[in-house]
């Protein structure tokens, strides 16, 4: 039995319009994210660099962009969190243990509070038994050792334990864990179908 959920974040509570940020960067020169931006955000998410030297970092292959402008191009595709999503997570949070364990960056992040605000993105966090961010540990997903982190500081059975995620390279690996896994995919399915896919109940006690 399901005793344990393990979240991301990025479209799966917090909506993201990847074309909206591709336009955004088109519109300051960026038409191809090639393997040296790839390499810049990779440090970034596994906290390596901070804001100011990749936003810096990416100056080089812009139009001639300032890093205000960058910065507001990479925030592009950061959209909303739906209220009724957290007011699903609050009623979960009765029965699971809950964590949140993403690759979402300290830029995105900070875009995503301050448009949510305090009282908002408090509740949220709150949910959870506890936070864990790429860049603050240091690895991420799809990496084993980043799920390997949640199950050792935590005592966690990936057998009784869920992990949801919009991206399948990154179930695929919990997956190779021993992990429980409902990859989400964005377009036609949201987390709150949770116990219509997984059939899981609220009244539920683990």
């Amino acid at each position: 039995m399901i005793n344990t959920i393990i979240f991301d974040m990025g479209d799966v509570f917090l909506n993201k319009d990847k074309q909206a940020k591709v336009k955004a960067l088109a519109k300051i020169g960026i038409t191809d994210w090639n393997d040296d931006l790839e390499k810049l955000e990779k440090k970034l998410e596994t906290g390596k660099i901070g804001e100011e030297e990749y936003l810096a970092g990416i100056q080089p292959h812009t139009n001639g962009a300032s890093l205000e402008a960058i910065k507001d191009a990479w925030n592009a595709g950061i959209t909303d969190f739906p209220l009724y999503r957290l007011e699903f997570l609050q009623k979960l949070a009765a029965n699971y243990r809950l964590f949140l364990l993403s690759n979402t960056d300290p830029i995105h992040i900070e875009k995503f509070e301050n448009e949510a605000g305090a009282s908002f993105y408090s509740d949220f966090y709150q949910c959870f038994e506890k936070i864990y961010f790429s860049h603050e540990i240091g690895v991420r997903k799809p990496d084993a050792e980043a799920f390997n982190h949640v199950i050792n500081k935590h005592d966690i059975q990936p057998k009784r334990t869920l992990v949801v995620d919009d991206k399948k390279f990154n179930t695929d690996a919990a997956a190779e864990l021993g992990f429980q896994v409902w990859n989400l995919e964005k377009d036609h399915e949201d987390v709150v179908d949770l116990f219509d896919k997984k059939v899981l109940t609220l009244d539920e006690q683990p």
